[in-house]
């Protein structure tokens, strides 16, 4: 399982991001991670393991350090997350939770046609 939550504010957003993600930690044992954009200081990342410590304690140094007014934060059984993606379409984070049964065949075709944008994870999946 896992959970994920955003904020887009007009202020400083990260107490927000922090407090909003801690209360998915029910929802996922292994990864936390937070990302954060400001147009000062550009995007912000932290993943932290959270298998024997609470989601809190991983986090109190980060966000001191952090600013933004958009984020999100991902609490994950599995991957590290927020991905943060470089290319050709620009700078962005993305989020996600959930299984795609057939990744095999998607992957196949995608690569295929040439038309696909694919992430490799720490792990070297897709």
């Amino acid at each position: 399982m896992g959970g994920f939550f955003g904020v887009a504010s007009k202020e400083d957003c990260v107490f927000d991001l922090y407090f909003g993600t801690d209360y998915h930690s029910h929802l996922g044992t292994r990864r936390a991670g937070m990302v954060v954009c400001s147009r000062k200081k550009g995007f912000d990342r932290a993943i932290h393991n959270i298998e024997n410590a609470p989601f809190r304690t991983k986090f109190g140094k980060e966000i001191n350090e952090m600013e933004g007014n958009i984020g999100i934060g991902c609490i994950s059984d599995f991957e590290p997350q927020p991905l943060m993606v470089r290319s050709h379409h620009g700078t962005y984070a993305i989020a996600t939770v959930g299984r795609i049964n057939n990744i095999d065949q998607l992957t196949q075709e995608l690569f295929s046609n040439g038309h696909g944008h694919f992430l490799e994870m720490s792990g070297g999946d897709i």
